[in-house]
């Protein structure tokens, strides 16, 4: 459980640093790309506090399943990685 804790702490530490970024570079421009890259690194992050409530036992992973996953659980891991591609692709659009 000791080592649980430390990942889950390393994990807080990083996401936030990284969400932190994620708004100042926001901030400062509006770009679609920026904006789904950033986006993605939110739901992320939010999706790591979504996980340690769920593993402490302050949230119910709900009854709602999709594909027999707690459909939140599904959406917290797809959605981001989505939007990280969908803002790689615009970049790349961009330099051609």
């Amino acid at each position: 459980m000791q080592s649980q804790i430390l990942i889950w702490c390393i994990k807080l530490v990083l996401g936030g640093i990284a969400a932190f970024l994620a708004i100042m570079v926001w901030s400062k421009s509006r770009s679609a790309c920026w904006v789904f890259l950033v986006t993605g690194i939110l739901i992320s992050y939010a999706g790591i506090i979504y996980d340690m409530m769920i593993n402490l036992g302050i949230l119910n992973a709900g009854n709602f399943l999709v594909f027999g996953i707690p459909f939140l659980t599904l959406v917290f891991t797809v959605i981001p990685y989505l939007l990280i591609i969908i803002s790689l692709i615009l970049i790349i659009k961009d330099l051609s």
